[in-house]
């Protein structure tokens, strides 16, 4: 009597890919990324800036309470702006784009050694310059839209006032602030690479966006959009914004960001799934 053949086992189009094989694909995705032409990641890098500066906004109109209108409780007004910025990395991932934040995973490649160290600077100076352009350009069109002017004024007080409490903060707490946030940037983007449809996408953007951004977190991108906007309305003003307090806090957030996504992720995760270990010569 013969053994019937076995059946492969198959794996359901509804479960996530495990960690292992999502730290493998991080690494052909960094790979894919640093090889793309520069013309190709510029335009998608001002597309990315556009896509956070798109879910920024939408965060501060909803963190704008009306002049005599009733307002949530503190956490839960944090929470709903929270999920509305969600927006923007719902846009980079699902519509395709560039974000820099999101592409110090690279690290990852990098670590494995597919990638080289001038190719990772390269596509982080570009990516970066891209979202500069891209959150610059959007911030341009929603003050000629408009838009600070919505609830009789009251959106154009609030992007003033986040922009006044970014550039307050001191440089410590800006730093530490951008690498809180990168690490849940970059866990949310981790967690991407293990869905398997646009929904398991989106719901894995959600709940870490919406952490980093309640929990008052600094996001160099979204402060592309943030300052300058904060700094045009209060422009002439007696409370204007310093410029080279904006420029501080940008770059010691970007810092903070390239530290939390390298290190605290990329590299955490490289250690763990795809570092050779010299014992068992894998």
């Amino acid at each position: 009597m013969t053994a019937e053949p076995s059946t492969p086992a198959t794996v359901s189009v509804a479960d996530a890919y495990p960690p292992p094989e999502i730290a493998a694909r991080v690494c052909k995705l960094g790979l894919a990324k640093v090889t793309t032409p520069v013309s190709s990641m510029i335009a998608l890098a001002v597309l990315a800036g556009a896509f956070i500066s798109l879910g920024a906004l939408f965060y501060t109109v909803t963190m704008t309470s009306g002049k005599n209108g009733p307002a949530l409780p503190f956490g839960l007004l944090r929470v709903a702006g929270g999920m509305t910025f969600s927006l923007g990395l719902v846009l980079v991932v699902v519509g395709g784009a560039e974000l820099f934040t999101g592409n110090n995973l690279i690290a990852m490649a990098w670590a494995v050694g597919c990638v080289q160290t001038r190719q990772v600077v390269r596509n982080w100076i570009w990516v970066y310059l891209g979202n500069l352009l891209g959150a610059g350009g959007t911030a341009v069109l929603v003050l000629l839209a408009g838009v600070h002017l919505l609830g009789d004024g009251a959106v154009g007080e609030t992007l003033v006032q986040i922009a006044r409490s970014k550039i307050a903060l001191d440089p410590l707490s800006a730093l530490v602030r951008g690498i809180l946030c990168n690490v849940l940037v970059c866990l949310a983007v981790w967690l991407c690479m293990g869905a398997r449809s646009v929904t398991d996408k989106v719901l894995a953007i959600v709940f870490p966006i919406t952490a980093f951004v309640a929990c008052g977190f600094e996001h160099s991108v979204a402060n592309m959009f943030f300052l300058p906007v904060g700094i045009a309305l209060a422009a002439g003003g007696q409370d204007s914004l310093s410029i080279a307090g904006a420029i501080s806090n940008l770059l010691l957030v970007t810092v903070g960001n390239i530290i939390g996504g390298t290190l605290l992720v990329a590299l955490v995760y490289w250690f763990v799934y795809l570092r050779t270990d010299p014992e068992s010569g894998s």
